[in-house]
């Protein structure tokens, strides 16, 4: 069987707050676009380059460095930096969908909501990051913060995870305000069920973007 191809590359990204199961189901997305023979690229932020992993190490898992939010706002842009330009541009330019594990509207959510960093100077310095990258469709996994916040720590908390509720309230709101704003691009869906019927939300709107941008044969 031939590989789908596509008339242009496609951005698909994933959001939503700890413990929303976006890792899980951003990757069973990818394992289906590879199933149907779509020339895929999973990525992660932070992480996805060799830059990207060992900033990801210290923004997680810094024990005994202090990080203010500003801070944390130029570390993430780096990191998108260095992926944009060597990983998703790429990608993208050769027609092929990619599949990322969190991309811009985490900075504005975390540290500008969330962290109450001034928006302004976010928007700007994620333009600079992103080089014109824009997402095709972005999937907000929605669950409520106590619920998430249980369900990420169960097996210890890393940094972020770590910060107090009310932080994750407002990176909550951040992102249904973000929602609410751009809703032909960002779609979201409650996690409210088994993975297998969320997927399958998930995997209804990846068909609607894919459909606008499959090569007739």
């Amino acid at each position: 069987m031939a590989k789908e191809a596509l008339r242009r590359g496609i951005l698909i990204t994933f959001e939503g707050i700890e413990g929303c199961g976006k890792s899980t189901q951003s990757m069973l997305l990818f394992e289906y676009l590879k199933k149907i023979r779509l020339n895929s690229v999973y990525t992660r932020e932070p992480g996805g380059t060799k830059l990207g992993e060992a900033v990801r190490r210290v923004l997680l898992n810094s024990n005994g460095i202090r990080i203010s939010d500003l801070a944390e706002l130029f570390l993430f842009e780096a990191c998108r930096a260095q992926i944009v330009k060597e990983i998703i541009k790429p990608a993208l330019d050769k027609n092929s969908m990619v599949i990322s594990d969190r991309f811009s509207d985490a900075t504005v959510s975390y540290q500008g909501y969330g962290g109450r960093v001034d928006l302004t100077v976010i928007k700007t310095l994620d333009r600079i990051a992103t080089d014109g990258v824009v997402p095709d469709l972005t999937i907000l996994l929605d669950i409520d913060t106590a619920e998430g916040l249980k369900r990420a720590r169960k097996k210890g908390a890393d940094r972020m995870e770590s910060k107090d509720i009310a932080y994750h309230k407002r990176v909550r709101a951040g992102y249904l305000k973000l929602a609410k704003k751009n809703p032909k691009r960002i779609k979201v869906i409650k996690v409210d069920g088994a993975i297998n019927k969320v997927q399958a939300h998930i995997r209804e709107e990846a068909e609607i973007v894919l459909r606008g941008f499959k090569r007739s044969r």
